[in-house]
């Protein structure tokens, strides 16, 4: 996950990112696509996206995403079994999360302020990386070049930087337990099916009183639950990195890591038994009332509304203009000619939207009206930009009518010379033409 995060801005279909939401440019890149602030049509999609992909997996494997995505536990991985325990030895063992190494040790205090200086360096390259779905990468170091021109980027940066180190050397995993909103959100969506860090009481025995007492020892498990197969070495609760006994039962504390999982494994299978705790559901494990249930109607539901979304997303996405264009009317409503001519004027605000450079014409469907200006082509660079006045003019009669102005159906088609059928946009617009006793006084 963390060699995808960093490599996925560097990847560019295109000239354009494979995600991108550029506050700068006033894009949205989606695959390689470029989207303008016109077409952010698409964000809501993409928010639905990652609400109700949320909401799949939780429902699907509980906290997986914490355990095995979240940035806040890789960098604690990083941070504490990396640095500190292989790197620094400044903490023993990572079977042993809960023992906290020695500060009064001066040569603890050195490997500390290493370790912090080393997580600093990491911390900037994760701020750095975070920013390069907002600016791209080239743009990123180009701008850092002279940062006294861009002081919002280097303050985000720097603060991003900042809560990284705060956050993982202080905070710790308590910010998974008291911070974090989404251990609060799981509890709504778990049922009984859920994929869920699951001790097995049945076989291990009940390890905590009537009044939640833990028992300390195998023997005090043994006389309360005589078939007890828990030996009480506690390797799970020593190897949790947030701190709890996952033998109490469910908590909104558990990330699903697994690590228990593994530290019971290793333990029971010296005995030539199955780990005491697996990953499944509470149907299964604890009240044994058959097996898990995957595709249940929460998860069919999930998938569905996924698959209406993607499949929306993906349509409208597909419908990409590679010109933007823009019509209003002048001030002006409309201009009468001696020789009996009536001209409208118009803004056209262009916008090229492709990765080339275009030269574009227009066309009116009215034969009745033509163009006057511009005579020429207009040409734009690739996501550049242009504001022509366009006057369109009518040499006939079209409304003999005393009592108001007409406005009459203009539909003006726009494309590219260079590709006429696949950069081109259709608008609606009106034309005025004036009152009749007007047109007639103008031009006598």
């Amino acid at each position: 996950m963390t060699v995808v995060a960093l490599v996925l801005p560097w990847i560019q279909i295109n000239g354009n990112q494979i995600f991108l939401l550029s506050f700068d440019k006033k894009q949205l890149h989606l695959i390689g696509i470029a989207f303008d602030m016109q077409e952010l049509y698409l964000m809501p999609f993409l928010l639905m996206l990652l609400f109700i992909g949320i909401f799949f997996i939780t429902t699907l494997g509980g906290r997986v995403w914490c355990g095995w995505s979240c940035p806040q536990t890789i960098f604690r991985v990083i941070y504490r079994d990396l640095l500190e325990t292989k790197l620094l030895g400044l903490r023993k063992r990572i079977a042993n999360k809960q023992l906290e190494p020695d500060m009064s040790k001066p040569i603890n205090q050195l490997k500390k302020a290493v370790a912090i200086l080393i997580w600093i360096g990491l911390s900037f390259v994760a701020a750095s990386n975070f920013m390069w779905y907002f600016v791209p990468p080239a743009d990123f170091f180009a701008y850092l070049q002279n940062p006294s021109e861009h002081m919002i980027l280097l303050g985000f940066v720097i603060g991003i930087t900042a809560f990284l180190v705060f956050d993982i050397v202080f905070i710790k995993e308590n910010f998974c337990i008291y911070v974090c909103p989404y251990s609060r959100v799981q509890s709504v969506l778990f049922d009984k099916d859920t994929l869920l860090t699951v001790y097995d009481p049945n076989r291990g025995g009940k390890i905590y009183d009537h009044e939640k007492k833990l028992y300390n020892s195998q023997k005090e498990i043994l006389q309360a639950n005589p078939d007890a197969e828990c030996t009480a070495c506690e390797s799970c609760v020593k190897v949790c990195p947030t701190h709890i006994d996952i033998r109490k039962g469910l908590q909104l504390e558990c990330i699903n890591c697994l690590e228990c999982v593994d530290a019971c494994t290793k333990v029971m299978g010296k005995l030539g038994k199955e780990s005491l705790i697996h990953w499944s559901s509470e149907k299964e494990i604890v009240d044994r009332a058959g097996k898990t249930k995957i595709f249940r109607g929460s998860v069919l539901a999930y998938m569905a509304a996924l698959t209406i979304v993607t499949v929306a997303l993906f349509a409208m996405g597909s419908t990409k203009e590679h010109m933007l264009l823009n019509i209003n009317k002048t001030t002006s409503l409309y201009k009468i000619n001696s020789d009996g001519s009536v001209e409208n004027a118009y803004i056209f605000l262009i916008q090229n939207t492709d990765s080339k450079d275009h030269t574009y014409v227009f066309e009116l469907d009215n034969s009745k009206l033509e163009i006057v200006r511009p005579t020429k082509p207009v040409f734009i660079r690739a996501g550049g930009k242009s504001k022509e006045i366009v006057v369109i003019r009518t040499r006939e009669v079209l409304v003999e009518d005393d009592r108001r102005d007409t406005p009459l159906a203009l539909g003006v088609k726009a494309y590219s010379i260079e590709e006429p059928e696949r950069v081109f946009v259709h608008r609606d617009s009106t034309f005025i033409y004036p009152r009749y006793n007007i047109y007639l006084e103008k031009i006598q």
